[in-house]
């Protein structure tokens, strides 16, 4: 099968031929349709997030069941499923408290370049080739375990909803679990990438009574208002902090930093008035360190952070599939151009220079 193989750091994407073992206990073969592009596999190409090379990226895929390996129970070929950046066993102690992004499983995945349990499927000739996150999905096919796979109604575009893999279910479910708005409350979003933006949603849906949207560039700031966002900044033209400060009479109840970047998570963190919330997404390289003022604390400020916003996949997932069905979730207006896996280089210029909000990959 073709998938998009990663060699080294800072070096493009080598598109060949590899071969794919049949899944074993637990898991499943997929025939991938799309995937989205995303941040954080950019993250592992600069070397930002170190992984155990040569390594095949994607990991907000979406597609069909072939085949199912032994001791499956909950997919059968033809099932439509979304792959789930977060693995969950379903059995160690945040499983059982019901936070499964939390799950202790998730480091063979994340730090390994493995399946969870430790088995690699991918393969060139004799040298074994690392799965980006358990998934694996800038291929034709994937073989994942069967609980990073979440079934899905069949009547909804694949192309669209694979997005719900990663980064906008983490901003949906920012705003909604992780930050907790209630409505009327007031929000300041800071970064209006995939995430971002996703976060606005969530905000909207949450009934948000102000929704701040905050980033550098005019186009994602018009997308944030139409997204639902009821005042933008841009951040180049005007003191943020000072602007939220303004807009909300003394500052935000919560702030979600969607960009990465240690300067606007502390100054998302004093947007925030006594008692708020300020909720860390973005990625900032590994060895970065925040700085914040102790008194902030005294003010009864938190500050926390969330993995892929604290969602059930199980259950949100296809709600939030429903959602997007009955016209509530207009995840598909994020898309701003499809590419296809030879042009996969191409996908991450773009995201990089940021000419696109998101892009997708069709298989």
């Amino acid at each position: 099968m073709k998938a998009a193989v990663l060699y080294e750091v800072n070096k493009l994407l080598s598109v060949e031929d590899i071969q794919l073992d049949e899944p074993q206990g637990q898991e499943v073969l997929v025939r991938l349709v799309a995937s989205g592009v995303c941040h954080s596999d950019l993250h592992c190409i600069k070397g930002d997030i170190p992984q155990p090379l040569p390594m095949v990226l994607g990991h907000e895929g979406a597609g069909v069941v072939e085949r199912v390996g032994p001791s499956v129970t909950t997919l059968q070929p033809g099932d439509h499923v979304v792959l789930m950046v977060s693995f969950s066993c379903g059995k160690c102690r945040y499983c059982v408290e019901g936070r499964p992004t939390m799950c202790v499983g998730n480091m063979d995945t994340l730090a390994m370049g493995s399946l969870p349990g430790g088995a690699k499927r991918l393969r060139k000739g004799d040298q074994e080739l690392s799965h980006f996150m358990g998934i694996a999905s800038f291929a034709e096919y994937t073989v994942v375990h069967e609980r990073q796979a979440v079934k899905v109604r069949e009547d909804a575009p694949l192309e669209v909803v694979c997005l719900l893999g990663c980064g906008v279910s983490t901003g949906i479910g920012a705003a909604i679990n992780t930050a907790g708005v209630r409505p009327g409350e007031s929000i300041a979003i800071y970064g209006c990438g995939g995430v971002g933006l996703s976060a606005v949603m969530g905000a909207k849906l949450a009934g948000a009574g102000k929704i701040i949207a905050i980033d550098t560039l005019d186009k994602k700031l018009e997308m944030a208002k139409d997204l639902g966002a009821d005042y933008v900044i841009n951040a180049s033209r005007e003191d943020p902090q000072s602007k939220v400060m303004e807009l909300t009479g003394g500052g935000a109840d919560y702030a979600i930093e969607c960009v990465g970047n240690v300067e606007v998570m502390a100054t998302a963190m004093g947007s925030i008035h006594g008692g708020g919330k300020c909720v860390i997404m973005g990625s900032a390289p590994i060895g970065s360190m925040l700085s914040i003022a102790p008194y902030e604390f005294l003010l009864g400020k938190t500050i926390t952070g969330s993995v892929q916003g604290g969602i059930r996949p199980f259950i949100d997932i296809p709600r939030f599939v429903d959602l997007f069905m009955d016209g509530k979730l207009p995840i598909d207006r994020l898309i701003t151009k499809t590419y296809s896996l030879e042009e996969v280089n191409d996908a991450f210029e773009a995201l990089e220079k940021g000419k696109v909000m998101r892009s997708v990959i069709k298989l």
